[in-house]
């Protein structure tokens, strides 16, 4: 049995309960009785109960042991592991805590599983788990009640936590979606999520996937995994952690990129779909799982619904999350006049008045507009008023997915949604949800065209280390490609006054010291400097703090100022930010991430996702951003600290957008040494 092969835990062939118990109380018979529903061999085993096998050796006389469900004791779990590994069992379950989670002694039992894990072989699911579900190989690991009541289906759970993985089975299973595999990974000493999504790749049952993270040990091994899963079936993400603040870090970049925010970007580079919480993510899920959108890089969506108010409520919530609902074409709505009465919205989005016989044709004329790539529907159950699975199904065009949202309540409406899901039309219950659903299918378009370009990039220097003063470090940014403002490195006052003379013009006076990577903070920035006496009141404020070497620089024109930086994100590896800059970076947390090394044609989206994107948009007459120029640079920095293994990170704060361009007005690079000496004080 490789390692990768996780067929013995979720399609065993034969089943053992280790701590199996008559007392219905007690977790070894609660696993039991969720396990009667399995047509394998499944065995009971207890050597203090006779009517029981008193070992899995002993259960394996009547038929195989593939998998063994582990019952007993956190200080026993260890042997009984390796027992059931002796017997040719080739996975484990160990359903129980009291391991790493409690501390003290369960630390020291979570080490002996691991031990036996790695001895034996045998796949290890847990600890400290509430196991997982099977439906398709009949399989109910779980000792939660009501769980053998999700039926089999189409989407694949694997959480973190065990009681986030029953959530989400059943709010899918309340939303009319059966489930393919749901895995609580619990302490994940062995099976973890990279494992349980490689094994999804094959799966035929299985059409897309909800992630739950709140933690990653191995981020290249986890990326790898989505990228190979979001290839056939897509992937949806829950990201625990969002208010995290991070580790001390030495740049404004450490500060930013929080495990959250990176955590979240890497997933979305990778191909996953990203939501906010355990509803959006079933709607959004559910969503995916029965059609997708082609591949986009933009799409719009159209807009039609039976009662105007949630139809508003539904646009409000699309606006909000960035989506293009553009103006339908002419030609679309003199159709729509000949289907609608006249005091009715037409323009996008579709306002009906009320349900009705024409909703069909209605929505077949917005599918059909050259603009719309995906169709989001909402109406009330009115059944006397309309047939809403025989319209959906007249609306549908090839090629663009419709996402319907029924509001109501009662059986009638439940199977009214089931029907709309089993013939491939997305599902919602509310216009929230509409909107969460359309959403995700268009983010999943949207990475699915996106691909690394193959550009060639001009090579990076190489052997980099050590500690920068800011003339090394904007010398290091010459030498890529980034633009810089003219300098003179000084050691004395009369060198400091032949700068100004020399540079004409104003100029900033800085402390110039690799060990001070805030200069500000302790006053070493003095602007606009015109003449000898304002200059000679810089020189000596700078002296006052310990200045042995000055910087005079040339000042840059006005513009807008942005952070972009590089670092070696310890789970992720190098990471690249981009964020609104100078020293407001930390304050307002406005930032986009990219694992890297990132293709120019990704870093050049950057931008687009910064709430403050306006203001790199010719915002009040001010500079317009080319991308095409951030993209080569954030692309090039990023190469930078790939390339260089001595260098923790690299920040250009601020990076300035004037009107000739993105010039840098300060540097700094942290060697590993540094960075690593900051995060253990």
């Amino acid at each position: 049995m490789t390692r990768g092969d996780l067929d013995a835990l979720f399609v065993p062939k034969g089943i053992a309960v280790v701590g199996a118990s008559r007392n219905p109380a007690k977790l070894g018979a609660t696993m039991a009785r969720s396990l009667r529903g399995f047509a394998g061999h499944l065995a009971l085993v207890n050597s203090r109960d006779e009517t029981m096998h008193p070992s899995v050796a002993a259960a394996t006389a009547d038929g195989p042991v593939d998998l063994a469900v582990v019952c007993v004791p956190a200080a026993a779990s260890a042997a009984a592991v390796a027992e059931a590994a002796a017997a040719g069992a080739g996975a484990a379950v160990v359903c129980g805590g009291g391991f790493a989670e409690a501390g003290g002694a369960g630390v020291g039992h979570q080490d002996a599983l691991v031990a036996v894990a790695a001895e034996t072989g045998i796949r290890l699911l847990g600890p400290n788990t509430s196991g997982f579900l099977a439906p398709h190989a009949g399989v109910t690991a779980s000792f939660v009640p009501g769980v053998a009541q999700v039926r089999p289906g189409r989407v694949a759970v694997v959480a973190a936590s065990g009681g986030v993985n029953h959530v989400l089975a059943f709010l899918l299973a309340e939303a009319g979606h059966g489930i393919s595999l749901a895995v609580g990974l619990g302490n994940a000493v062995d099976v973890s999520a990279p494992d349980v999504l490689d094994h999804l790749v094959a799966d035929p049952a299985t059409a897309a996937v909800a992630l739950h993270i709140e933690s990653v040990a191995d981020g290249p091994r986890l990326v790898a995994a989505v990228r190979r899963v979001s290839v056939e079936r897509p992937v949806v993400a829950l990201v625990v952690g969002r208010n995290d603040i991070g580790a001390f870090a030495a740049s404004h970049t450490g500060a930013l990129a929080t495990s959250w925010r990176t955590t979240r970007a890497a997933l979305v580079q990778a191909g996953a779909v990203v939501v906010d919480d355990e509803r959006e993510l079933v709607d959004a899920v559910g969503a995916l799982s029965v059609t997708r959108a082609r591949p986009a890089r933009s799409a719009g969506v159209g807009v039609v619904t039976a009662q105007a108010g949630p139809g508003l409520l539904l646009l409000d919530d699309l606006r909000g999350r960035g989506v293009d609902v553009p103006e339908l074409t002419r030609p679309t709505r003199d159709a729509l006049a000949t289907l609608l009465p006249p005091l009715t919205f037409q323009a996008n989005p579709v306002d009906t008045g009320r349900p009705g016989p024409e909703l069909g044709a209605v929505l077949h004329a917005v599918a059909a507009d050259p603009q719309v790539d995906v169709v989001a529907a909402y109406a009330l159950h009115e059944p006397d008023a309309v047939d809403l699975l025989a319209a959906a199904a007249q609306g549908r065009l090839d090629g663009v997915p419709v996402v319907f949202g029924v509001g109501g309540t009662g059986d009638a409406v439940v199977r009214q949604r089931r029907d709309l899901l089993a013939a491939g039309i997305a599902v919602a219950t509310d216009p929230r949800g509409v909107a969460a659903a359309t959403a995700a299918l268009l983010a999943d378009a949207r990475a699915r065209a996106t691909r690394p370009d193959d550009v060639h990039r001009d090579p990076v220097p190489t052997g980099v280390r050590g500690r920068h003063d800011e003339d090394r470090a904007k010398s290091l940014l010459d030498r890529i490609g980034v633009a810089t403002t003219p300098r003179r490195v000084c050691a004395t006052r009369a060198e400091a006054h032949a700068a100004l003379a020399e540079l004409d013009g104003p100029v900033a006076a800085k402390i110039l010291d690799p060990a001070i990577l805030h200069k500000t903070d302790i006053g070493g920035v003095h602007l606009g400097i015109r003449d000898p006496a304002e200059l000679d009141t810089a020189l000596d404020a700078l002296d006052a703090i310990g200045a042995g070497r000055y910087l005079v620089e040339a000042m840059a024109p006005a513009g807008v100022d942005l952070v972009l930086g590089a670092r070696r994100d310890p789970v992720f590896g190098p990471v690249l930010l981009l964020g609104l800059g100078g020293t407001t970076a930390e304050a307002l947390a406005d930032v986009a991430l990219r694992l890297a090394p990132v293709s120019t044609t990704e870093a050049a989206d950057l931008p687009t996702e910064l709430a403050g994107h306006p203001l790199l948009a010719g915002w009040r007459g001010g500079p317009v951003l080319d991308p095409v120029e951030l993209g080569r640079i954030a692309a090039a920095l990023g190469d930078l600290l790939v390339a260089n293994p001595g260098l923790a990170e690299i920040e250009v704060n601020p990076l300035r957008l004037t009107g000739s361009g993105l010039v840098a007005l300060d540097a700094v690079v942290v060697p590993r040494e540094v960075s690593d000496a900051h995060t253990d004080q």
